[in-house]
């Protein structure tokens, strides 16, 4: 594949997800969309969840011309198996976005999936196995990453410009196709994802965003000249989703909690915590993409040694631990006890008893066994005292009206 054929697909697709993008966000916005009936939610929050499907139908539609017009040359079955599984997975995603099932309904989905991509590409048994279980394994982890606004686009552009790095050096250029269009793609859906954010990816276009990127890094290093680190430069580049991955994983474990239940525990929530902004969050995501993407694709390039591959996965495990220590989940509050709820203390300020008032002269406290009222004054004998007339009425008046 030349290179005005992947500028031309790069064009298209970046024009068609933002005319696409456009459309939707105004039909989302639109003031008077109307509940459905049920309880169920607005019509506009399904249309922003569902936004997604406009870098599916972008980067599809792109993708997919070029092959019809036959871009891909000898690799037109291993890219049209990569645009089938992505479609397939998409189209699973967007089912959830509409009615939400259970999470662990789509590993079947996304196995069928990747076997696809795999037999279409010719892998060998072992080689299929193992980007089989690849692919799924990074398809879930860049879809975690769809928590924050911004988040999940700008790390899956910073990735995908790495994978179309290592495909133009790789032996196979129409493995160029798929990376170029989803830069593309996720480059113009980025205009309207950013904070705060008027459309998001959801499943639809996060699990098709992680098949693609996972799929086509399995395909460039089957594809790779033997000479090249390929084995160990291209899985580098899921550095940041695979750590978030794992300081869910840890972190639930630890606290007990069930592993599938989605809660606010993910990197972009622990840096919400120390005061990060949302932009904030997604720009220093980015670069931390970014250092593990540059330093596998010159290592791929051979400007790099190897041995400098282990400095991005090595301070990702470092940033994990420190993440850890940032409380995710709030403390359960304890109920106060009958008893001590019953306990009647004195008031006190700055930790000091404040002191009753002194008793009038021939006025004693309560005897022992009568009880009255708090704050009542009492005589000698114990009797509560009687509280003057009021004011204007003398005592003498008093009894006369009662004679």
């Amino acid at each position: 594949m030349n290179v005005l054929g992947i500028i031309a697909s790069g064009v298209a697709a970046l024009f068609i997800t933002v005319a696409l993008a456009k459309g939707a966000r105004r039909a989302a916005l639109r003031p008077h969309a109307p509940d459905e009936p049920g309880g169920r939610a607005p019509r506009a929050a399904a249309l922003r969840r569902a936004g997604g499907a406009t870098v599916v139908l972008g980067v599809g539609t792109a993708a997919g011309g070029a092959l019809w017009l036959g871009a891909a040359d000898d690799s037109a079955g291993s890219v049209a198996g990569l645009l089938a599984g992505a479609g397939i997975v998409a189209a699973l995603g967007l089912v959830h976005d509409l009615k939400p099932f259970r999470a662990a309904l789509r590993l079947p989905v996304q196995t069928a999936a990747a076997v696809l991509v795999v037999c279409l590409a010719g892998l060998s048994p072992a080689a299929g196995v193992l980007a089989v279980l690849w692919i799924v394994l990074v398809t879930n982890a860049f879809a975690l990453l769809d928590h924050a606004d911004g988040l999940l686009t700008t790390v899956g552009l910073v990735t995908a410009a790495g994978l179309l790095a290592c495909a133009a050096l790789g032996g196979d250029p129409a493995l160029t196709l798929l990376p170029a269009t989803l830069v593309a793609g996720l480059a113009g859906f980025l205009l309207h994802n950013w904070h705060p954010a008027r459309l998001r990816l959801g499943a639809s276009g996060a699990q098709f965003t992680g098949f693609a990127l996972a799929a086509s890094g399995a395909l460039i290093q089957e594809a790779a000249p033997s000479g090249r680190a390929a084995w160990a430069a291209l899985p580098v580049l899921a550095t940041v989703a695979l750590a978030d991955t794992a300081l869910v994983l840890i972190s639930r474990r630890r606290a007990a909690r069930s592993l599938l239940r989605d809660t606010d525990d993910h990197i972009a929530h622990r840096l919400r915590r120390v005061r990060v902004t949302v932009p904030g969050t997604a720009v220093l995501l980015g670069l931390w993409a970014a250092v593990p993407v540059t330093t596998a694709a010159l290592v791929y390039a051979e400007l790099l040694h190897p041995a400098f591959l282990l400095l991005p996965p090595a301070g990702s495990v470092a940033a994990v631990f420190v993440l850890l220590r940032i409380p995710a989940y709030a403390t359960p509050r304890t109920a106060p006890s009958r008893t001590a709820s019953r306990r009647t203390t004195a008031p006190t300020t700055g930790g000091a008893a404040i002191p009753s008032a002194a008793p009038a002269p021939g006025v004693a406290g309560p005897a022992p066994g009568k009880g009255a009222p708090s704050g009542t004054a009492r005589t000698a004998a114990g009797h509560p005292t009687v509280p003057p007339p009021p004011t204007g009425r003398s005592a003498a008046g008093v009894a006369a009206e009662r004679s």
